[in-house]
């Protein structure tokens, strides 16, 4: 195999592929990502058994041929190269090496055969449809901070991406959980994807696929079938195993009685929220908010560290209330409010409160109480 790649097409395809490879790895050939030349491109695949991403770049191929090489490797050798170099990859099939040259730059890195590499088995895929990279960014990105790191509850370790029904018709829906709040995003039906398997995707593959979803012009093809999704661009393919398990019945949990309800803007509830967070206890970091008429007061009271209160205007005509939360979810769900006002939906103190943007409800958002 011989090849000749710019250093930018060069970094950005090797970069996307070696953030899959797992940095502790008790199978050497998972530390290394499959190169294969053919024609005028050359693909990059690595997989760490659950994921897998190949990314293909235009290249100038004077002798096709694969190697595996080293991916953390590999990658940081192209980024400390100069910018706008002319990489060239080479090997005679041989030697066990790789040889990567650029300018008077030259490496020589240890190969593993090809011939070890795990390649994903396909999928038959029960459905296919694309949509927008702009919409799936949404539904992901509004999503992902909901989702459980307990690994003993793995069934929530994921975002579930499924078909819904809403006021207007089949959604498109993810939805995650961790117990504490939930997060619950719907999207227009894409054409074609009405058959879709309800799927949880991983964390780790939430992770990665928002490295292709930058290009607002990007459409996303995606595949669904029980035990695995695709996203792919025309450049870029991720295949993932989807979690193996059932996600609860959310809708159990979404408060339909909460009707004192709060308008705020939403960026003056986040600053002043972490401005009264400073002085609380690190454990509970609870925030008590009391609603009055047209006025909301936050206060922490840590008696290790101190007390703080903060006044706010709000749009509130309710009975008095006094309810705590966590502070760090009231800042993660105040942090996905894209437009100006946040609308807080409380039934009393004990309740989960409900939160959307403006009267938007395709965004919904649920966080737990706490005592304080």
């Amino acid at each position: 195999m011989k090849i000749s790649v710019e250093r930018s097409v060069l970094l950005k395809a090797v970069g996307q592929a070696q953030s899959v490879v797992e940095r502790r790895n008790t199978i050497p050939i998972l530390a290394n990502v499959l190169i294969e030349a053919e024609g005028n491109t050359v693909s990059f695949r690595a997989t760490d058994l659950d994921i897998e991403v190949v990314d293909k770049a235009a290249a100038q191929v004077e002798r096709a041929g694969a190697t595996t090489v080293s991916a953390t490797t590999l990658h940081e050798i192209v980024r400390k190269l100069p910018d706008g170099a002319l990489v060239s990859l080479s090997d005679d099939g041989t030697s066990g090496r790789l040889t990567v040259e650029a300018g008077r730059s030259n490496f020589s890195l240890a190969t593993l055969p090809k011939e070890d590499f795990p390649v994903m088995a396909s999928s038959e895929y029960e459905s296919n449809f694309s949509a927008s990279a702009p919409v799936l960014r949404r539904l992901f990105d509004k999503s992902k901070f909901a989702i459980s790191t307990e690994e003993t509850r793995y069934y929530l370790n994921g975002v579930y991406m499924h078909v819904s029904d809403a006021d207007g018709g089949k959604v498109l829906r993810c939805v995650a959980t961790d117990g504490h709040r939930l997060a619950r995003i719907d999207a227009d039906l894409p054409a074609d994807a009405a058959n879709m398997p309800g799927v949880i995707v991983p964390r780790k593959t939430v992770a990665e696929l928002r490295k292709l979803l930058d290009d607002d012009e990007m459409q996303i093809a995606v595949s669904v079938s029980e035990t695995k999704v695709r996203f792919a661009t025309p450049d870029i393919t991720l295949t993932s195993k989807v979690i193996d398990g059932t996600f609860p019945d959310y809708t159990r949990v979404i408060p339909q009685g909460n009707t004192r309800q709060m308008t705020v803007e939403a960026k003056d509830f986040a600053t002043a929220v972490d401005r009264v967070a400073t002085v609380s206890s690190e454990r509970s970091r609870a925030v008590k908010l009391q609603l009055s008429e047209d006025k909301l007061v936050l206060s922490v009271n840590a008696p290790d560290s101190g007390a703080a209160e903060e006044e706010l205007g709000v749009a509130y005509s309710g009975e008095m209330l006094e309810i705590g939360f966590n502070a760090k979810y009231l800042l993660e769900i105040a942090g996905q409010v894209d437009r100006e006002n946040a609308v807080f939906m409380f039934n009393s103190a004990g309740d989960p409160a409900l939160m959307q943007e403006g009267n938007d409800s395709s965004a919904i958002y649920v966080v737990m109480p706490m005592r304080v």
